[in-house]
């Protein structure tokens, strides 16, 4: 048979194909999985709907001279890219092969990178980039660096149009890890997965410092000190579990309205559990999870950031079948009080759903701005900024709820009709107030307690006329700062009306090149 014959030439096509699929050599492979770790393409069988994956430069190599380059022109470069079907939906895909090269980036890994980025931008799905790499291919010098800056380039242009979706799978190190931090979302799994700058070795050089690699990079460290990592797995399997829920979630592109499902709960239900949920006297904790499991469908909240600022609870949950947000201050965690990593959390996750239709419902039960010399000096008034920033510039339906207190500037920058919030609503027993009834009744009245014949009674009874009074939910209504004082029982009932009116909501923006955040 002529090997230029149609017959020749496919039996070199196939074999060329099963060379590229066999890409990484047996040992290599080997290795992998003693780490407890998938291959390249068995993460993408696992993610991906079955028989789905179409893979793309397949049959791509380097063009690389010197070092050694020459013999180890290896198909796929270290990389396999393509586009398939996440429960239906379309996504275009990249995993990063460590058993070539050791997933090290060159100039052709960057351009299919690149290409299938591009892809998934120009056709409106979610880009999902599975890392598990050595970085910038030395052997390939500046041209390494360029492919970076390329990918780069396109995250900062597909950010608020396409969700991006990181998941480091193994080593992500030197100016490899930007491109997972300029995404939306980062999942890390533990023990396998780290993130540096530098690893251990040139701190130790440069600091003195003895770190290990998991306490600088891991999983965890990035979870719940550093706010990389979004959401964290026990293993990999797990992980891209995590990612196909996420997806769940979120529409493909900015213009698309999220998934809605046929809800199971009963829209009208009642709740009055809450009630006994939410405890009277304010200084007292208890789990506003629990408060916002009664709320949504079938009690089920996905955590963003659950490891990391754990005073603010921000999720992804359905409220009669339709996706919303939920921000809300968790009492049990510092009782609920704004700090610096609460409030770059809460931006974040209010950006992000304000990128992609998703409507924001906030709970609010803050008892203020965390004081102290650490927050001031770390820049308490510019992240809290970047909260009050967010909610300022979302245009998605948002309802506030007053739980339980609303105190100073935590209650405006906790998305008060002030700042626009469409919908406000608060419990009977909440107190909307400059500060702390008590601190306010010893400010305000400190001379008539002083002079009283019983200092301790004359302040009770100031006291509750200040609560009943000017902190009362009442009178932030006689004024229109709330829209409705409601039963406990009646939340999910309020917000399913209220979402449906919410739905319809258009609004057109001043015309600027950006606004500028406080970053």
């Amino acid at each position: 048979m002529p090997e230029n014959s149609m017959p020749g030439r496919l039996v070199d096509l196939a074999a060329r194909k099963d060379e590229a699929r066999r890409a990484g050599s047996a040992e290599a492979v080997a290795r992998q999985h003693a780490k407890g770790k998938m291959t390249a393409r068995e993460r993408l069988d696992y993610l991906l709907d079955e028989g789905s994956f179409h893979e793309l430069d397949m049959l791509a190599r380097h063009r690389a001279h010197g070092m050694g380059m020459e013999e180890r022109r290896t198909y796929t470069d270290g990389v396999v890219t393509g586009f398939g079907t996440v429960s239906g939906r379309r996504v275009c895909v990249y995993s990063q092969d460590f058993t070539v090269f050791g997933g090290a980036l060159g100039e052709v890994h960057a351009q299919k990178i690149q290409k299938v980025m591009d892809l998934a931008l120009s056709v409106g799905v979610p880009m999902i980039g599975l890392n598990d790499g050595g970085g910038a291919r030395i052997q390939e010098g500046v041209v390494s660096l360029d492919g970076y800056g390329g990918i780069f380039f396109r995250n900062v242009a597909a950010s608020g149009v396409i969700p991006q979706i990181s998941v480091v799978m193994g080593p992500c190190a030197g100016g490899a890890v930007y491109s997972p931090a300029m995404t939306d979302f980062v999942f890390m799994v533990r023990e396998t997965s780290h993130m540096f700058i530098t690893g251990p070795d040139v701190v130790k050089t440069v600091t003195g410092e003895d770190v290990t690699l998991e306490a600088l990079g891991g999983a965890m460290s990035h979870a719940t000190k550093s706010g990389v990592a979004t959401f964290v797995a026990d293993d990999e399997k797990s992980c891209l579990d995590q990612v196909k829920q996420l997806l769940s979630y979120l529409p493909s592109n900015n213009l698309e309205a999220p998934p809605v499902r046929e809800p199971a709960d009963e829209p009208d239900r009642a709740t009055p559990e809450i009630a006994e949920l939410v405890v009277g006297d304010d200084d007292q904790p208890y789990d506003m999870k629990k408060v916002i499991a009664a709320l949504v469908d079938d009690g089920e909240l996905f955590e963003y950031f659950p490891h990391w600022a754990q005073n603010l609870t921000c999720g992804f949950a359905r409220i009669a079948g339709s996706v919303i947000g939920v921000v809300a201050n968790q009492p049990s965690v510092l009782a609920g009080v704004l700090d610096i990593d609460s409030c770059e959390k809460g931006a974040r996750f209010v950006r992000t759903c304000d990128a992609f239709n998703i409507p924001v419902i906030t709970l609010v039960d803050a008892p203020g701005f965390l004081p102290g010399t650490d927050q001031e000096y770390g820049g308490i008034i510019r992240h809290g900024a970047k909260l009050l920033y967010a909610y300022c510039e979302a245009t998605v339906g948002r309802i506030q709820l007053v739980v339980r207190k609303a105190y100073g500037g935590a209650y405006v920058v906790m998305d008060s009709k002030s700042i626009g919030s469409d919908l406000c609503y608060a419990y009977p027993t909440a107190e909307i107030a400059v500060m702390r009834p008590k601190g306010a009744v010893e400010i305000v009245h400190q001379r008539d307690i002083a002079q009283a014949t019983d200092p301790v009674a004359r302040r009770t009874e100031l006291l509750e006329q200040y609560v009943e009074r000017d902190a009362s939910p009442y009178f932030a209504a006689e004024r229109g700062y709330i829209d409705d004082v409601i039963e406990p029982a009646e939340t999910r009932r309020t917000l399913v009306r209220a979402l449906a009116m919410l739905r319809s909501k258009h609004e057109e923006l001043p015309r600027r090149k950006h606004g500028n955040v406080p970053l």
